[in-house]
This record gives structure tokens, sequence and C-alpha cells, in this order.
């Protein structure tokens, strides 16, 4: 009987073991969670303490560029648009064509008024020659009139003292006088024709002489103008500036291109900066030429772009809005502002991931050499 109760009992026993068993297992498994747990946080207090302050990130960061604005200098019809929208250009590549019928016509009147300009200054080269001639014509009029002069005196004078002795009549005696007048008013003349004649030189001369035919102001004159219609002409070919993305374009074939209007921007992918716009309490340690590591969500965490902080803003976004605002009323609430940082990056990284204007990004800016 005595062994019949102890077999019974046998099968009550094991399941307590078993259970003493597992609750031992759960023990040890809770204790080496709170051990890993323990570890865990003690090694992000030590991650914590060894690199906390080496970094400052901002997720508030989008790409930025200097557009450049492709504007007319010279208005008229729009005869073609030779590029498209998205579409890659290199600096000095023809983007739209104007209308060049009145620039060429006014080129072709500049030349015709600088060809007369330039015949006009080789006649003040031929003239000065005339006008030696005839300098040296009125110089033989005057030597001629003087020696007329001095035969008149002489005559005048010999029948002046033969008048004395009445061996001269009175009638000679007078047209002896008179043709001494006519000589010395021949004389004044011919000086005076000399002077006009030496004035005309001399005013021929200042137009041409010390400078050769390109020189000259008038040919300068004129070649300035048709360098001007040249240039106009030239200007009806309305390139890119830079190399980029054409973008923002709003020209067609027949619009009236007027001066200094916008027809399309450019957009330079590969000279792409970055502003990130970091809080205040982050810009302590914030320095120019400090390293910056960057993501862009179009490519992802596993592109990692690379720059330098070009420098800080000179005020925050709000203090550069439109409307700024205005903390004069009572129920102010302090709000934590953010500086833009410019980021210059890697223009080799740029050119194997181009980035667009506007893209956001990630930025970490490595502090640890700042004091």
């Amino acid at each position: 009987m005595s062994d019949t109760a102890t077999l019974a009992k046998a099968p009550a026993a094991a399941p307590t073991a078993s259970v003493t068993a597992a609750k031992a297992r759960r023990q040890r498994l809770l204790i080496w969670l709170a051990v890993a747990v323990v570890v865990g946080v003690l090694l992000y207090g030590l991650y914590a303490l060894i690199f906390s302050g080496k970094a400052v990130s901002t997720d508030n960061a989008y790409v930025g560029a200097d557009v450049a604005q492709v504007t007319p200098l010279v208005a008229g019809p729009v005869a073609k648009v030779l590029v498209r929208e998205t579409e890659a250009v290199k600096a000095g590549t023809p983007v739209v064509i104007l209308d060049d019928a009145d620039t060429r016509i006014l080129v072709e009147q500049a030349r015709a008024a600088l060809g007369q300009a330039e015949r006009k200054v080789r006649g003040y080269e031929a003239s000065d020659t005339a006008l030696a001639g005839q300098l040296g014509a009125r110089d033989a009029d005057i030597a001629r009139a003087r020696s007329d002069l001095d035969r008149a005196r002489t005559d005048l004078e010999r029948r002046q003292a033969l008048s004395a002795s009445g061996a001269v009549s009175g009638d000679e005696l007078t047209n002896a006088k008179n043709k001494f007048a006519e000589a010395q008013a021949a004389l004044a003349q011919a000086q005076a024709s000399r002077a006009a004649a030496a004035g005309n030189r001399e005013a021929n001369r200042v137009l041409i002489a010390g400078v050769s035919l390109e020189q000259n102001p008038e040919v300068a004159a004129a070649k300035a103008r048709l360098d001007a219609a040249q240039l106009a002409l030239d200007r009806t070919v309305v390139k890119a500036p830079i190399a980029g993305i054409v973008s923002k374009k709003q020209v067609e074939v027949g619009q009236q291109a007027s001066i200094g209007v916008p027809l399309m921007s450019i957009v330079p992918a590969t000279e792409a900066y970055v502003d990130a716009n970091f809080k205040e309490v982050q810009l302590k340690k914030v320095r120019p030429g400090q390293p910056v590591t960057l993501t862009s969500d179009l490519y992802g965490s596993g592109v990692k772009f690379h720059g330098k902080v070009r420098g800080l803003s000179g005020g925050t976004g709000s203090a550069f809005a439109l409307i700024p605002a205005q903390n004069a009323s009572g129920n102010w609430i302090k709000v934590v502002q953010r500086l833009p940082v410019r980021i210059d990056l890697d223009p080799k990284e740029l050119a194997s991931h181009p980035l667009r204007v506007g893209l956001s990004m990630k930025a970490s800016v490595d502090i640890a050499g700042a004091n």
C-alpha cells in the first residue's frame, strides 16, 4: 500500500522542478537584460562624453545657387528660341536670336559715315598742299606790290623835287601821288590776302596736325558710331552668361523683347551652395572654414557631400522678412531664431551628383577645433 502511494506522488514532484528551472532561466534573462541596458546606458554616456559638442546638425537646409538672368541688351522681335526648359547649356551658347534687320541698316549707315569722314580728312590733307601754294602766291603778290610801291615812291620824290622849278606840271605831280597811294593800297591788300591764306592754312593744319588718319577726331567719332552699331547687331544674338540649366523660360518666337526684361534663367548646377538654418543656440562655435558633411533627400544617406562654412548671414530669416516680426505687444513669446549659414560644396562631388536649387539637405558642421 505504501509503494502504491509513493508511485502516485512521483508525477507531482516533476512539474514542480520544471517550474523552478523555468523561473531560474527567466531570472537569469532579466538579469542579463538589466546588465545589457546598464551597459548600453554607460556606452551612450561615454559616447556623449567623448563626442558631444563636436558637431552641430540641422535638417533645415536648402540648396541655393547664384542664378543668372538672361536679359536682352537691345530691343526687338524674337526671331528664334534655340533652347528649351531644363536643357543644359554652356557659357556663351546662343539661346535667343532677335530680328536684326534694323540694326544691320544702322551698321551700313555708320560704315558709310566712316567712309565720308575718312575722305573728308584726306581732303584736309590735300587742302594743306593747296593752301601752301596759295600762301606762296600771296608772298609773290606782296613782293610785286612792294616793288610797285618803291617805284611809285621814287617817281613821286623825283617829281616833287622838280615841281619847285616848274619843270613838272601839277597834273603830273598829282598822278604820281595817286600812283603812290595805289601802290600802298595794293601792298596792304596783298599783305591782308597773305594773312588770310596763312590763317586758312593754319586752321586746316590744326585739323590734321599731330594725328594719323585713324586718330583724327572726326574719323574716330565715326568709327565709334560704327562700333556701337556693330555691338547692337552682335547683341541681337542673346547668349547664356554662364553654364547651367535653362529654367523659367518665358520667351516665344514673335515676342517683342525689351531691354532688361528677363527671358529665362540659367541655374549653375555644378556651382551650388547650401544655406543651412541653424538655431541660434547652435552657433556659438561655428566658424568660417569648418568642414561640413551633408546628405540630400534626392540621393539619400548613401551619398555624402562635403563642404566648408563660407560664413554666417548678417541677420536671421525673420529679420530680413518682407514684414519683420514686431514684438511690442504684451503677449510676446520668445521663439528660438534660426540664422542662415552659407556652405560651399565640393565641385567634384557636384559634378558627380548634381543638385537643383531648393532641394532639402541635412548638414552637420564639425566644430571640434573651435575655441
